[in-house]
């Protein structure tokens, strides 16, 4: 493809992925909102100008925005971080009517659940979107079976054969093989002792990942092979058991890869950002259509746990942030000073900021921008 038809192609899969997953999240809050009797002034998709929109018959004005980078539901009543009454705009006189519709005079146990729906509407959209997916397309499976070995690599110089069957990998019994995949992915270059059948003989060999650097992304490497993946249509129990399995294991896998980046162990090359998401949402979309809406599904139930994961991080301006507002309010029985919670707005969005500008950069310099420009200044 040339570069408009690429570049057009990413930029619909972006709007397409980023549009649903935020009116997804918005939308928890929003059908919470109204299932503790707070009004919703404002449902947006996108920030910045309105593009198109239309009020609803609760009230709620619903509208497309043109920077298509997140969104927002604005309730009555809710004017501060943590959405408390002291706040000086919420001293204006309210009727019993109003009062009872605003979103600072709920208890802390509803504000704190219409804050909380978000994130967990997220981690349940990526249920519900793997449980169909296995049940209609079926779970993607390889069996952990040795196709081949690549010559000078640890698994071939430790003795693994094409034709060995993987049951173990330190002692974790392995069905699939991209349940080493996994494993190797959160390990990296840590040694681990792979149990193999062969021949119906049980052994067992203890090898070092070799790392490798795929897309600036450090990854360990055995050097093995499997079969074709294969996909297995599921029962909806199995299929329901199976997608909150899989859902845990994405939480898992994010909490890891942060922790691995601020211990050192990984590179902070790897964190992305918009681009990122856009430039993969590019790469799924194919010639047939019902392939590009399998693949950018899966990738849409992996991007939505992790934004429900990221957005319960207590940190202020992020739903997290409000959460701990809330509990240091209850443990206190009064909210904080509205000086203590401006500077701990300030201070969560010069954390965001600077994580999202660092993202940023380092999709610039590893889709090469900063070199091409660097190059015409020179």
């Amino acid at each position: 493809m040339d570069f408009f038809t690429t570049f057009s192609n990413s930029t619909i899969a972006f709007i397409v992925v980023i549009g649903l997953l935020v009116f997804v999240h918005e939308f928890g809050h929003y059908w919470m909102a109204l299932w503790n009797g707070v009004k919703v002034e404002v449902f947006s998709i996108g920030f910045g100008p309105e593009i198109y929109g239309w009020n609803n018959k609760r009230g709620t004005r619903w509208r497309i925005a043109l920077v298509p980078l997140g969104g927002y539901v604005k309730m009555f009543g809710d004017e501060d971080p943590a959405s408390v009454e002291h706040h000086k705009d919420n001293t204006v006189a309210l009727t019993p009517e109003q009062r009872s519709q605003a979103f600072f005079a709920k208890s802390i146990g509803q504000r704190a659940a219409i804050v909380a729906a978000g994130p967990l509407i997220n981690f349940l959209f990526t249920l519900i979107v793997l449980a169909g997916l296995y049940l209609t397309v079926g779970q993607p499976r390889t069996l952990p079976y040795v196709e081949s070995v690549t010559e000078g690599m640890p698994a071939q110089m430790a003795g693994i054969k094409a034709g060995d069957t993987i049951s173990s990998v330190n002692g974790q019994k392995v069905d699939r093989f991209q349940d080493i995949q996994e494993y190797m992915a959160l390990n990296l270059d840590k040694p681990v002792d792979i149990g193999i059948n062969r021949d119906g003989q049980a052994l067992t060999f203890h090898i070092i990942p070799t790392i490798e650097d795929v897309q600036n992304h450090r990854v360990g490497r055995l050097g093995i092979m499997g079969q074709k993946q294969e996909f297995s249509k599921l029962s909806p129990g199995k299929a329901l058991y199976e997608s909150v399995a899989d859902t845990f294991g994405i939480i898992k896998s994010t909490l890891v890869g942060l922790s691995q980046i601020i211990m050192n162990e990984r590179s902070t090359k790897e964190l992305g950002s918009v681009i990122s998401i856009a430039k993969i949402s590019g790469d799924m979309v194919n010639t047939s259509l019902t392939e590009t809406a399998v693949a950018l599904l899966w990738f849409m139930a992996v991007l939505s746990a992790n934004l429900g994961l990221i957005n319960l991080f207590p940190i202020p301006v992020l739903d997290g942030g409000h959460l701990l507002f809330y509990a240091i309010e209850a443990i206190r029985r009064r909210p904080l000073s509205e000086k203590a919670m401006d500077y701990s707005l300030r201070f969560g969005l010069a954390i965001v900021v600077s994580i999202m500008i660092f993202a940023f950069w380092n999709d610039l310099k590893n889709f090469g921008v900063v070199d091409f420009i660097s190059n015409l200044i020179l």
